[in-house]
């Protein structure tokens, strides 16, 4: 699907989608509990359909949208019959997630995906299976592991991703021993950890994390069935932020501001390019506000946020913004930093690229009056929308559908905020 953006502001109020990274680890930890688990405001995006449809292959039940789960019927030692291939389809957390916890259910566990998924890097656990014994193989898009976590000491990078941790997390429990988890680098995207610590909690697991490189995980833990709520995606909403930034009143609704997920850095990241005062905070000195000023922003912890600054970015006038630490987003959906760079320069902005950040300098808009690709990201296809807000001439996105990865009504929200969308040429 193609959209064609006629530039304009939007208003209104918005409530951003549930949280996607949230949904996962709740749906996951209910259904490895011990009975009925109701969720809550759940969105049925395609990475969340991955992710229900994967436990229901590993003998949860689910129902198809997603708000009531029963957990499975854990083996007890014994072996198994192996799962179905278990389709992950773009979801980097549904297969990182789930392929400990198939080795602690079922000693074995075949995985397939779609666009970059199977080539995304899983190097981490590969070295950690050789030392434990546990087997692998590919074949085309088929990854097959094969082998049972046995208690004991799991040392692994923090700095490649958090999900190779946050499976570890949640499979270390079912085991008949204690474990810990030694990190070997320092720990990146902190945020998504801290979430997975928190939903074990609400289901009654116990870590113990000395907040720097080591977890312990008692064995023989039972994940005990809770009824939750999902609550709203900082992550998609830093994209109404970049908006506001750029001139648009919106009213961004329903989030929590005491979350726990780590992408609500996007209010501090807002302040540092549109704030005076909230500049200071972040460390620029008033006197740099004079003519073009410089701000620095570390996304180490923060990678998904990067489309939606870079896009602020290039349209705060008068502003140099180096988005630092963000090499990670090499092995995305798309390789972010390129695509990002390529997707606004297209646009008119002035975006430099290094190995990991960006140098944008910002403007006060961008020309626009060409057509960009989606990459097959959501993030990008996102940010090219919230780019063309401020752009002279009209926009048009290719591969727009793939927002459906993360935020299925997206082109429905722009539009009900008074964005001027055109679907292959019907109006929307």
């Amino acid at each position: 699907m193609n959209v064609t953006i006629i530039p304009k502001k939007l208003a209104g109020a918005i409530t951003p989608p549930p949280s996607k990274s949230q949904a996962h680890r709740l749906i996951i930890a209910a259904a490895l509990s011990d009975g009925f688990c109701h969720l809550s405001n759940v969105s049925l995006s395609e990475d969340i359909q991955a992710t229900l449809r994967c436990m229901r292959t590993l003998d949860a039940d689910a129902s198809a949208d997603g708000t009531v789960i029963r957990g499975a019927d854990l083996v007890d030692g014994h072996e198994d019959p192996a799962p179905t291939v278990m389709d992950c389809g773009e979801s980097g957390s549904t297969l990182r997630f789930l392929i400990p916890v198939a080795l602690a259910l079922k000693g074995k566990g075949s995985f397939t995906g779609h666009g970059r998924l199977m080539e995304r890097p899983q190097e981490p656990y590969f070295e950690l299976f050789r030392e434990k014994g546990i087997a692998w193989s590919r074949e085309g898009s088929v990854l097959t592991v094969e082998g049972r976590l046995t208690p004991g000491i799991y040392a692994i990078r923090g700095d490649v991703s958090s999900q190779f941790i946050t499976g570890l997390l949640y499979a270390l429990p079912l085991l008949d021993g204690d474990s810990e988890i030694h990190l070997t680098t320092e720990l990146e995207s902190r945020g998504y950890v801290d979430m997975t610590l928190d939903a074990l909690e609400r289901f009654g697991v116990e870590v113990e994390y000395d907040g720097a490189r080591t977890f312990r995980v008692k064995g023989n833990q039972i994940y005990r069935h809770q009824d939750l709520t999902i609550e709203g995606d900082w992550s998609n909403a830093a994209f109404w932020f970049a908006a506001a930034g750029m001139g648009c009143e919106l009213d961004i609704q329903g989030l929590n501001p005491l979350s726990c997920q780590g992408d609500m850095r996007i209010a501090a990241h807002y302040a540092a390019l549109c704030g005076e005062e909230l500049v200071r905070e972040a460390g620029e000195a008033p006197a740099a506000r004079e003519g073009r000023r410089t701000v620095e922003l570390d996304m180490s912890q923060c990678p998904d946020l990067v489309p939606p600054v870079a896009a602020l970015a290039a349209l705060t006038p008068g502003c140099d913004t180096h988005l630092v630490n963000a090499a990670r987003l090499r092995i995305k959906e798309s390789d972010r930093l390129a695509t990002v760079t390529e997707v606004l320069n297209a646009l008119g902005a002035q975006v430099e690229e290094y190995p990991d950040s960006l140098l944008i300098h910002g403007r006060a808009s961008l020309a626009g009056g060409v057509t960009v690709s989606g990459h097959n990201d959501h993030r990008i296809a996102m940010m090219a929308a919230i780019a063309a807000i401020r752009c002279e001439a009209p926009v048009t996105i290719t591969g727009a559908e793939c927002v459906k990865k993360s935020y299925p009504n997206f082109w429905k929200e722009y539009a009900r905020l008074g964005g001027a969308i055109r679907r292959k040429e019907e109006a929307v």
